[in-house]
């Protein structure tokens, strides 16, 4: 059995289990968001075995037949309306407490191991990690500090500077955007949370690497002439995909970098420069593909199942 923490909502959970399907490998989906309101966790100890049990809408899954398990997208638990913060509080915490220390206990092959996809997760460790496997970076502060940040905008330039956030959500989205002249006045607001402020890296691609265990899928993305240069996000219906195959060297920094993060599956972004130099940007251990295999053909969720099913074997 191989267990996927996601939610159904989630296309490339969906378009795993079909390969999974297609491949005859059973696998089971648990959405963290149906706990503990609808679903329930039972774990049972004695002094020669444990026990873990998911049980919802009436079917039950013995978690000790599972071998491979894949860290998708974990949801937020589904907690009772109408109870007090106090309460509401406590019962978090205890619902924490108890999955997380359940994912910890099982035996499995983890893509990604849960803790390991939490560090890695990281945006200043990513950065560190890259350096000292020799991937280029861009010159980068991270900082709350006004005059800091004034400091190495004016060294730059405003026009050489780009800001972003640590994380993206649908409800609160921010592209990468370079720092626009009125920007300057407000930079005083940096006092409330830190912003990641880099040099931007001019580039004739952007690259999309998705590493799938020991395989690696390359895209080149080119905006459209004249588009938005900061962020391909923004217009990837009018960008241009391609597969590539990167040089041996970046081949080999970027599996380092995936050992040291203890990861078997990322979403990597770098730049290609003008001179040829591949600049590393960021690693999401848990990055989307679909819209590259969309528009490449490259077999990333056909090679994700794979490995989830080799996993299983061992």
């Amino acid at each position: 059995m191989i267990l996927i923490v996601s939610h159904p909502t989630d296309e490339h959970t969906v378009g795993v289990l079909g390969a999974l399907n297609r491949l005859g490998h059973p696998a089971a989906l648990i959405d963290t968001a149906r706990f503990p309101s609808d679903a329930s966790l039972t774990q049972r100890f004695d002094n020669h075995q444990q026990s873990y049990e998911w049980s919802l809408d009436g079917q039950s899954i013995d978690l000790t037949t599972c071998r491979a398990g894949w860290w998708r997208r974990p949801q937020p638990f589904t907690l009772p309306t109408g109870i007090s913060p106090d309460v509401i509080s406590f019962t978090s915490s205890e619902c924490y407490e108890a999955v997380a220390g359940l994912w910890a206990a099982l035996d499995l092959n983890w893509v990604n191991p849960p803790e390991r996809t939490e560090v890695a997760h990281h945006k200043p460790y990513q950065l560190a990690v890259a350096t000292k496997v020799g991937l280029p970076v861009p010159r980068t502060i991270i900082t709350n500090d006004p005059d800091v940040a004034r400091g190495f905008i004016a060294a730059l330039g405003p026009e050489r500077t780009v800001y972003k956030t640590f994380s993206a959500s649908e409800q609160c989205w921010r592209e990468t955007r370079v720092v626009r002249p009125n920007e300057i006045a407000v930079l005083d607001s940096v006092r409330l949370a830190p912003v990641i402020f880099q040099e931007y890296v001019p580039a004739v691609a952007d690259v999309r690497v998705t590493v799938v265990g020991q395989k690696m899928f390359a895209a080149a993305i080119m905006p459209t002439p004249g588009g938005y240069e900061f962020d391909y996000r923004i217009d990837m219906d009018g960008a241009t995909f391609e597969p590539v195959e990167l040089p041996v060297e970046t081949q080999h920094r970027i599996y380092a970098l995936m050992k040291r993060l203890g990861l078997v599956y990322g979403a990597i972004d770098l730049r290609r420069t003008p001179d040829g130099r591949y600049v590393f940007l960021e690693v999401n251990p848990a990055g989307e593909w679909r819209f590259v295999e969309e528009r490449t053909d490259q077999s990333i969720t056909y090679a994700t199942a794979e490995l989830l099913a080799e996993l299983a074997q061992r």
